[in-house]
């Protein structure tokens, strides 16, 4: 496959999932295999020693090194993107960063990414919109064509079953009323066709929420999707960048341990039922002792629950008690820690066995 001159093996793009989860380590690894390895940009200099006194320098300074560090794992392999949240402070300053560390692509969801096309103008660096609508899918289209004359190389639809924050109501969650994946692929798919024509270019389509095996992949690329984006089983890898506790966690989740919960920033989001979500529900606050400003919308200090980049942290690190572990809806169905390239060899050799099969 190829995405505007720059080539994959399979598509199979490696959701990027943050604080630290999808990191260089992980995202070299999945890039070796001939995917797309995604770098998750959200506090991303956690680690760095100045990081609370000047976050925003350690952020930018461990994403350039991330990248460096992934495109080395890589060998040449694959692509590396960068997952960049628009609701994150700092935007444009990541977007540009990424872009001058040599980052193949970028994507951005958490909001509409109306200014991304321009961010990226000019440079060498593949862009696309994370939707969950063929309404937003359209309205992104329509402002790049605009404000930049360009088209994304590419749209990620994530769908109700993803893991994290999710782009539909509290109520559609709730009542399981929300748009199926393969109904919003076919409404997208539609949509983009005449900025597909207008410019002449073929906008890739992935399809993510709920891709678990080969077989969900064949059932997309059958309804027209051009690849798949899957996160959660990415990270029972072992190269992914989580710790072992965070790993083991979603190895031993059952179905009705993972819940839509309600995010500090006012977002449905999805995560295992862990002590710290049973603290909150008993009336207990957790806050960050220092707020170091990742989130625009946050409204900060006591009129939060919790800080949730404190509680994202602790959960790469693999406190149990205070970590807040984000995961698709199909998190339960893991049972294994393996690796990236035996979980790549497993998807892939049973999507060509369903393709075979038609």
């Amino acid at each position: 496959m190829e995405i505007n001159g720059k080539k994959l093996a399979h598509g199979i793009i490696q959701g990027g999932m943050g604080v630290g989860v999808s990191l260089s380590e992980l995202a070299g690894n999945v890039a070796k295999q001939g995917c797309m390895g995604v770098i998750s940009s959200v506090n991303i200099g956690f680690k760095e020693p100045d990081f609370l006194q000047n976050p925003f320098e350690a952020n930018i300074r461990a994403l350039k090194e991330h990248i460096r560090k992934a495109k080395e794992i890589a060998g040449g392999n694959g692509l590396i993107g960068v997952n960049i949240m628009v609701a994150v402070s700092h935007y444009e300053e990541t977007v540009k960063a990424a872009i001058s560390a040599g980052a193949d692509a970028i994507i951005s969801g958490a909001g509409l990414p109306l200014n991304l096309a321009e961010l990226v103008k000019g440079s060498n660096t593949l862009y696309a919109p994370i939707v969950s609508s063929a309404k937003a899918a359209m309205l992104l289209c329509r402002t790049f064509a605009k404000k930049a004359q360009s088209i994304p190389d590419f749209i990620v639809i994530e769908g109700h079953k993803a893991g994290g924050h999710l782009g539909f109501s509290a109520d559609d969650l709730k009542e399981d009323t929300c748009q199926e994946n393969l109904d919003i692929l076919k409404e997208v798919l539609e949509v983009i066709k005449p900025f597909e024509e207008q410019f002449k270019k073929k906008i890739k389509v992935f399809l993510g929420g709920g891709i678990f095996t080969g077989k969900d992949i064949a059932e997309a690329i059958k309804n027209g999707a051009d690849g798949v984006q899957i996160g959660t089983r990415f990270i029972a890898t072992e190269e992914c960048d989580a710790s072992t506790a965070f790993k083991e966690i979603l190895v031993d989740a059952k179905e009705e341990d993972i819940k839509i919960i309600k995010s500090p920033v006012g977002m449905p989001a999805r995560a295992v039922f862990t002590p710290m979500l049973q603290s909150l529900e008993e009336g207990k606050s957790f806050f960050a002792k220092r707020c170091n400003g990742c989130l625009k919308a946050c409204p900060k200090g006591d009129k939060i629950p919790y800080c949730i980049s404190r509680a994202l942290i602790a959960a790469v690190e693999g406190n149990k008690e205070e970590g807040l572990f984000f995961c698709g809806e199909n998190a339960f169905r893991i049972n294994k820690i393996t690796t990236v390239k035996d979980l790549i060899d497993e998807l892939v050799d049973e999507y060509k066995l369903c393709m075979n099969a038609v």
